[in-house]
């Protein structure tokens, strides 16, 4: 069989095998649990405390911050999405990417047809030719224009894959880039709504401590007033004073803490921090009512982390396969017609016809080992993906795993937390309405209010968490096929 004959059908048996010359790119086969957490109630229940029912289902929902029934925090993420300058930076970059993939996918698997033309005067010196007599000596130089003007097309044949195999491996980190994009569009709106929840729970939670601080210097006030009578002892004064300033001083890096939350939201909405937007009113903030749980082959689909490591080892599959046929001779064609003279008229004539084919053959002979061994570093690096992968896909199943442990074990604190509160409540009342009748002292019924307060501050770190867990489940639920 001849060289041509062999190349040929070399070249047949490779494009009907497809991918033979590198991995298959499918992501191993991973566990999939029946039960994200350990020891979890199962799905549809009611968790204790009240709040959202956790139900099976096929796709995240798009716009789950919605399901915190606040148009503020609605707004806060819209701005977010359409302003915040990390999130436009990545997007351009996506285009920018596609727009390389074109170039190369363009340079490579279509024709090269360039156009030329040049006109050009010289002076060139003349052969130094000695004539016999009595011919007159030519001249020692000579002037001269030259036309020409032509097309020349050149092509690659991918004989064995190599070109198809970059240009795939191209497309699939374009495609990698593209859920990279997506999950941080989703990690943004995260932020935003774990800022916004987190801020209004420090907003509240320094409205009681301010609250407890006025009770205690009105502790401190009659015990000054009764001290001035006789009546009590200067220890009583001091014990006062302590504890109102012990609670005092815990304000300040409340507020502070407060700020630092307020400018982070700024850069995220891409404000100034001096336009820090204000704390949404905690009582504004509800517990959504249902939270969808994606079983776990939906929920691959939906994670865009997970979709990053699935493309990025469709990429490692195809850098694999082009580093095999690396190994494989490679055919160029090239050809040009045109036209060409001393002068515009010859230019023109039928003499002036210009053109030339040729094909070029390049076979790797000897690269020093350096072809074989990129094959097996290829081969190394697409090892690593499917590890990559699998750790990937590990992490998913744990992030939900511990937002649903968290948000259950959070119900049970909340019904604990708040039947404390209910109880301390109720205590304070009942003092309220004694020393109201003259049976306690004032100091008696702040007291009983101060300890309300606390109680109350219990409940709100407790239903503070569980916003915060459900909004880290949504989260963790990954992005909806029609989320924008």
């Amino acid at each position: 069989m001849s060289w041509p004959r062999a190349i040929g059908a070399a070249a047949l048996g490779l494009g009907l095998a497809g991918c033979a010359l590198g991995p298959s790119g499918r992501p191993p086969a991973m566990p999939e649990p029946v039960r994200y957490a350990a020891g979890m109630s199962g799905d549809g229940a009611a968790p204790p405390g009240g709040g959202p029912v956790l139900v099976a289902a096929q796709a995240p929902e798009a716009f789950w911050w919605t399901a915190f029934g606040a148009p503020e925090l609605d707004a806060l993420v819209a701005e977010a999405r359409a302003a915040n300058p990390d999130l436009a930076a990545a997007r351009a970059r996506l285009e920018a990417a596609r727009e390389g993939l074109r170039a190369r996918t363009g340079a490579t698997e279509m024709p090269a047809v360039d156009l030329g033309a040049q006109a050009a005067r010289q002076r060139a010196l003349g052969l130094p030719l000695e004539l016999p007599p009595p011919l007159p000596e030519l001249p020692r130089t000579s002037i001269y224009d030259t036309f020409v003007g032509q097309a020349q097309v050149r092509y690659t044949f991918d004989l064995f894959g190599s070109i198809r195999e970059r240009n795939r491996a191209l497309a699939d980190r374009v495609e990698q880039r593209e859920a990279q994009w997506r999950a941080a569009r989703e990690a943004l709106a995260a932020n935003v709504v774990s800022g916004a929840l987190t801020l209004s729970a420090l907003r509240a939670r320094l409205d009681i401590l301010e609250s407890v601080a006025d009770g205690l210097r009105c502790d401190e006030a009659e015990a000054s007033r009764r001290r001035a009578l006789g009546a009590a002892p200067r220890a009583a004064v001091l014990d006062a004073r302590r504890q109102a300033e012990a609670v005092a001083a815990q304000i300040p890096g409340l507020r502070a803490q407060a700020l630092t939350v307020r400018h982070a939201l700024a850069v995220l909405l891409g404000r100034a921090p001096d336009r820090a937007p204000e704390a949404i009113a905690f009582d504004r903030l509800a517990l959504p009512v249902r939270i969808p749980v994606l079983v776990p082959s939906a929920l691959l689909a939906a994670r865009p982390d997970v979709q990053a490591a699935a493309a990025a080892l469709r990429a490692a599959a195809h850098d694999a396969g082009a580093a095999s046929a690396d190994l494989f001779p490679s055919l160029t064609l090239t050809a040009a017609m045109g036209r060409g003279g001393y002068d515009w008229p010859a230019a023109l004539s039928p003499e002036g016809a210009l053109w030339s084919l040729a094909g070029g053959l390049t076979a790797p002979l000897f690269h020093g080992g350096a072809l074989r061994a990129q094959r097996r570093a290829s081969l190394r690096a697409y090892a690593a993906a499917e590890d990559d992968y699998r750790s990937t896909v590990l992490a998913a199943f744990r992030e939900v795993a511990d937002a649903l442990a968290s948000l259950e074990q959070a119900g049970a604190a909340q019904a604990a937390g708040d039947a404390a509160a209910g109880a301390a409540r109720g205590a304070a009342g009942d003092a309220m309405r004694r020393a109201a009748l003259g049976a306690v002292p004032p100091s008696v019924a702040r007291a009983a209010g101060r300890q309300a307060d606390l109680a109350a501050l219990d409940a709100l770190d407790v239903r503070s968490r569980r916003l915060l867990d459900a909004a880290r489940l949504f989260h963790a639920m990954g992005t909806a096929p029609d989320g924008v």
